[in-house]
């Protein structure tokens, strides 16, 4: 049966279905002759009564703090470009940047949508509300439907799918020599034609940007650095798919650019998160024994069906490979054949909240990536809106699909449920029309977040844990609902493992909560994994006091790595040392080995994984890290504390070192450390090194030796000069010298095109080390000026001298004192060095000089700058990237990430023995913040002796240790509890 209430997608024709048109249809049924043949008529459909009509409120999440770039560095910009991402001239200064053209015309194209819907014959009504509310980053823009359930629900997702939502800005580096003829200045027509190109194909706006300054970290010193970046940047702006498949797009057209070959292969797209492997291991291996780069389509492609108008979505099945000839992609085709038909796979469904599973679409997708990655499994959310609550597992073995399932039920129970149910409206208070309470919910939503569903007389609120208190604060503060009669619940999901945790031996922690707080606790198990605890009262202020309690119950934990040999030592005989510990600070703790986590078959990575837990209510967590460092205590240094680390190399090059993958896994295993490569999508030059925290820094200083780097240096060329640098002095005895010492090849040349300022011919010399002996040019620069100051040579340098180094005195500190007797040390000259940070009016110079090259009539861009002149700077806004929601759980900061989970085989998280004392808080909710330092109120547990559990003083504000809701990469908490680690 073809019902209106069963469409998901409506085509633009279903908004002209009205009223009288089904009345004839169902007239045209009746008058049928009953003996016709053929199947029986299909009755008209059944609009639902009046009374069904439900009100829904929710934000639409676009990126108004998004900023165009700096107009001083565009070389070229696709059409309508600049005039969509910067400001008018004779814009203010102040001007914010949810005001930039995009934006505007974005939220006027959902105004557009919203009253089309309004004036069709479908009972649905939908209103737009856009500011920018106290407590808000920037513009908040709502949407406000109105009709039967089925059909709100519907336009909503059609909203969503039809709006360019989660704008952002992605950029990659690209040599200048492939770009632009910098010689003469002029942009290669080639690229602007295919940039021009891209931007069409994919709906997306395009710049070309100049050069920029880049922070590196060279050598053990971990000194950072800034050198001048010799690449430009593409950067294109657009809603998230369209901006990965421009991307990719670009980067295969770079390659194209060096002389690979492009090519592509079809691989169904279930099994490709699968085909790359965990952590690209398998892909990072085809990639380094064909030299090829392989680039697969964005993950969760078909959860978003928005699409540009005119614009072409990326292919799901497409795979492209580019390489050095046709041998080469070939073999990457065979060996990725080869590997699919060794491939089984597993799968499993589970039932998810639809709202939350939109919840986790919109804000969370970045730690779902991550969930897939480290666990090599493919996750198949629903389409975003779709109200469907099947999420799919898929991967090679149950074990990483139980890990998943389990991670992504974590991030699940980050989302609060409530309702505020008026049971008893009262009679001195008028009750609000269809108005009121469109202006009613699009104003609890701006000001919390959260979805607001009104319907019978009932509020349901669904986000974060932060809004959804946020949300029921604003209701509070209605008079309409506050003086009337009501009922609140509010709904905490939590894996199943800690039921026994947050109750407490014979549910004691839950009768005290509620003998205190005046609410109704009741735990309710409705699915494989997790459970939910519904906290019931009819005052607001119970609810504030029961709930934070129950958050101060909820499990707090920390976990990171200890190699399994010290395990012994740590638990000690009979366990007397950890449960020593584990009194003393109130904390339990659990061990794994490398057999609890699957045996000694399992990946060389895993035994690397967090193999310590420690687990304490949420109002103890400060305890935590205490426990972690007493622990830590008892192994050797150089294996102590495992820590990540960031190491910045040209993102091309890692082709290069992914050739030499045996010498790198030879590193790896001398150090103790894991070098993870990033994706070839990202087009990233970061690289993770991962290990011990004694060992780190010498696996990246062995690692950078494996980098070349170069640094000219570039003088006048004098007598004196050619005379010093072709004497048997130089050549025989310096030059040796400064390899053997300093770890620099010296070579000299000339470049006829470099001059000095008087037109002098000019010398280059060229010095060419390793990244980790960068250092180690300042001190081979100043031996090769104590030459030239010997042989009487008085160099005049052009470009790339080094300035002195900082000393180590109180020379900031001369110019307070007015003395003639102190000297004031000279500033530093102005460089460009690879080492030093210090630039100065040279480089703008250089930069400058080069951009108005390109700008020049005839050279292109002469149009382009013009209109830029006019033009202001958009940047101005310290937010010029995309940023995701706001809902980040001030109450949940002290829980601590373990991004492992477990198997459910065995629960020993029960009580343990580990309880605390029970106070009462009285601490401010929802506003409350986290106070560090000094600030906060928690005492820190003196040792014990004996059996006694200690006391603690009762936690700060709503600081429930529940998994975090910000989007930081080391919030929230391991979902299972017990069972063999990853």
């Amino acid at each position: 049966m073809n019902k209106i209430t069963s469409m998901r997608h409506w085509p633009t024709s279903n908004f002209g279905i009205s009223r009288n048109n089904m009345a004839a249809m169902q007239a045209m049924n009746a008058r049928r002759d009953v003996t016709t043949q053929g199947p029986p008529p299909i009755p008209a459909p059944q609009l639902p009564i009046a009374d069904s009509t439900i009100y829904l409120a929710f934000n639409v999440p676009f990126a108004s703090d998004l900023a165009g770039p700096d107009t001083e560095d565009i070389l070229h910009a696709t059409t309508d470009a600049v005039l969509r991402w910067t400001h008018p001239a004779e814009a203010p200064d102040d001007v914010p940047v949810h005001a930039l053209h995009v934006h505007v015309m974005n939220l006027e194209g959902l105004r557009q949508l919203c009253h089309s819907i309004t004036q069709n014959a479908l009972p649905v009504e939908a209103h737009v509300l856009s500011g920018t509310p106290k407590n808000a980053r920037g513009l908040v823009t709502t949407v406000c439907l109105s009709g039967p359930a089925e059909l709100v629900y519907q336009t909503r997702e059609a909203i969503l799918n039809k709006t360019p939502i989660s704008l952002r800005c992605t950029t990659v580096d690209v040599d200048g020599n492939l770009v632009a003829n910098l010689a003469e200045g002029v942009l290669k027509k080639s690229v602007t034609d295919f940039l021009d190109d891209t931007s069409r194909f994919c709906g997306v706006d395009i710049f070309l940007l100049g050069p920029k300054l880049a922070p590196v970290v060279d050598g053990l010193n971990g000194d950072v650095e800034l050198r001048r970046d010799q690449r430009w940047r593409v950067a294109i702006y657009g809603n998230n798919m369209s901006a990965e498949h421009a991307k990719t797009r670009v980067l295969i057209h770079i390659d194209q650019l060096l002389g690979r070959i492009v090519d592509s292969i079809q691989v169904d797209y279930s099994i490709q998160q699968i085909l790359i492997g965990r952590n690209r291991k398998n892909i990072k291996l085809i990639e380094s024994s064909t030299n090829t780069a392989i680039y697969f389509p964005p993950p969760f492609l078909n959860c978003y069906s928005y699409c540009p108008p005119g614009a072409a979505r990326r292919g799901e099945a497409e795979v492209f490979i580019t390489g050095e000839n046709t041998q080469a992609i070939e073999q990457a085709k065979y060996k990725i054949h080869d590997y699919l038909t060794r491939i089984r796979l597993f799968v499993k469904d589970v039932q998810i909240s639809p709202a939350k599973l939109d919840s986790v679409l919109l804000t969370r997708m970045d730690k779902v990536r991550k969930i897939a990655e480290n666990n090599n499994t493919h996750i198949v959310p629903p389409g975003l809106g779709s109200r469907k609550n099947l999420a799919r597992f898929q991967a090679q073995e149950n074990l990483p699909i139980e890990r998943s399932v389990r991670e992504f039920m974590a991030l699940v129970g980050q989302f609060y449920t409530a309702t505020w149910w008026i049971s008893h409206p009262d009679g001195r208070q008028p009750m609000p029309t269809p108005n009121d309470i469109r202006t009613m919910l699009s104003d609890i939503c701006a000001n919390s977040e959260a979805d607001v569903t009104f319907d019978k007389m009932c509020f349901t609120i669904t986000g974060s844990d932060e809004a959804v208190k946020a949300a029921l604060s604003v209701i509070h503060d209605i008079k309409w609902v506050n003086h009337s009669q009501y009922q609140i619940r509010v709904k905490i999901e939590l894996a199943n493992e800690h039921k026994e945790f947050v109750s407490g031996k014979k549910n004691g922690k839950i009768n005290k909560i509620m003998g205190q707080s005046n609410v109704q606790i009741m735990f309710e198990t409705f699915g494989e994994y997790n459970f939910n605890i519904e906290v019931v009262t009819h005052s607001y202020d119970a609810v504030k006091h029961g709930l934070t309690l129950v958050e101060q119950e909820m499990p707090a934990s920390i976990s990171f790595h200890v190699p399994d040999q010290y395990h012994k030592r740590i638990i000690g005989i009979g366990g007397q040392h950890i449960q020593r510990i584990m009194k003393k600070y109130s904390v339990f703790v659990k061990f794994s080995n490398a057999m609890d986590r699957g045996g000694l078959s399992r990946e060389d990575d895993d035994s690397r994984v967090d193999n310590v837990i420690c687990r304490t209510p949420a109002r103890n967590a400060q305890n935590l890290e205490l426990v972690k460092s007493e622990i830590l205590e008892m192994v050797d240094r150089v294996d102590s504390e495992f820590m990540n680390q960031t190491v910045k190399i040209d993102r091309l090059y890692h082709r290069e070192l992914l050739s030499r993958l045996p010498e790198i896994e030879e590193m790896e295993k001398k150090w103790n450390c894991k070098i993870v490569f990033p994706s070839t999508e990202q087009a990233t030059d970061e690289l993770t090194v991962s290990g011990p925290q004694w060992l780190v820094p010498k696996c990246i200083d062995s690692f950078l030796g494996m980098v070349p780097d170069k640094h000219e240096v570039v003088m006048e060329r004098t007598p004196s000069l050619i005379k010093f640098l072709e004497s048997p002095e130089f050549v025989q005895n310096i030059v040796p010298k400064l390899k053997t010492q300093y770890e620099v090849d010296v070579t000299v040349h000339e470049n006829p095109e470099e001059r000095a300022s008087n037109g002098n011919s000019s010398v280059t010399l060229l010095w060419q080390f390793t990244r980790n002996n960068a250092g180690g040019v300042s001190d081979a620069m100043d031996f090769l000026q104590g030459e030239f100051a010997t042989a009487g040579v008085e160099p005049v340098f052009i470009r790339g001298a080094l300035s002195r180094p900082k000393p180590d005195t109180f020379e900031e500190a001369l110019p307070f004192f007015d003395s003639k007797l102190l000297q004031h040390a000279p500033a530093p000259v102005a460089t460009d060095s690879p080492t030093k940070p210090s630039f100065g009016e040279e480089t703008a110079r250089e930069r400058s000089s080069l951009l108005e090259r390109l700008r020049r009539p005839g050279s292109g861009m002469s149009s382009i700058s013009s209109f830029l002149d006019r033009r202001k700077n958009s940047s101005q806004s310290a937010a010029s990237f995309f940023k995701g929601s706001s809902n980040v759980s001030k109450s949940s900061l002290v829980s601590i990430e373990s991004t492992r989970s477990f198997n459910a085989d065995r629960n020993p998280w029960n009580d343990s023995g580990v309880n605390l004392a029970d106070e009462d808080t009285g601490s401010p909710w929802p506003s409350a913040i986290l106070v560090g330092g000094n600030g906060i109120g928690n005492k820190l547990t003196v040792p014990h002796h004996g059996d006694m559990t200690p006391r603690h003083a009762a936690r700060q504000s709503a600081d429930s240790g529940r998994p975090s809701t910000s989007h930081s990469t080391n919030s929230g908490y391991p979902g299972p509890l017990s069972g063999p680690f990853r």
